[in-house]
This record gives structure tokens, sequence and C-alpha cells, in this order.
């Protein structure tokens, strides 16, 4: 049991470490995102400027949701490597 918990603790760990990186409006803006979810960076591009507000946000938006699902597949493929699990769901969730 000791060691199944230890097991799901390391899981978590290198899930943290994991980064991906989400595009939208041909790399105007680009959005990184850590295992857990928090952001790591934004960068908007100084040709988003000619932009109107809106549009700007549309674009954060979209890069974000582009990293969340690259990071859902990137987590569930790790998952699947550790556990031996093939083709685990991208929003499989750690039941911790």
């Amino acid at each position: 049991m000791a060691n199944r918990y230890l097991v799901a603790l390391n899981i978590q760990e290198n899930l943290k470490k994991i980064e991906v990186e989400g595009v939208s409006g041909g790399e105007l803006v680009k959005v990184v995102l850590k295992g857990d979810y928090e952001m790591k960076s934004i960068f908007v591009h100084d040709n988003a400027k000619n932009e109107k507000k809106e549009i700007i946000y549309d674009l954060i938006v979209a890069a974000y949701n582009d990293a969340k699902d690259k990071l859902k597949k990137k987590t569930s493929s790790e998952i699947s490597k550790v556990t031996g699990i093939p083709n685990l769901p991208p929003d499989f969730k750690m039941p911790f």
C-alpha cells in the first residue's frame, strides 16, 4: 500500500514539471502552462497591438485552451507510461 502511495506521489510530482505551449492567431499569442494548470507565462507579439482589445482577449483565451488541450494529452501520456495502462482518456484524473 505504501509503495502505491509513493508511486502516486512520484507521478504527481512529475506531472507538475510538465510544461506545454499553446498558441493562437498565427503565434500572435503564446501561453505556457505547467502540469498543475498554472500559467507560467504569456506572450503577446507586438503585431497584436494593431488588433482590437476584444480580439486580443479572444486570442489569449484560444491560446490558453490550446495549451490546456495539449496538457491533458501530455499528462495522460505520462500517466500511461508510468502505470502501463495504455490509452487513458485525456481528461483522466488521478485519484488524489
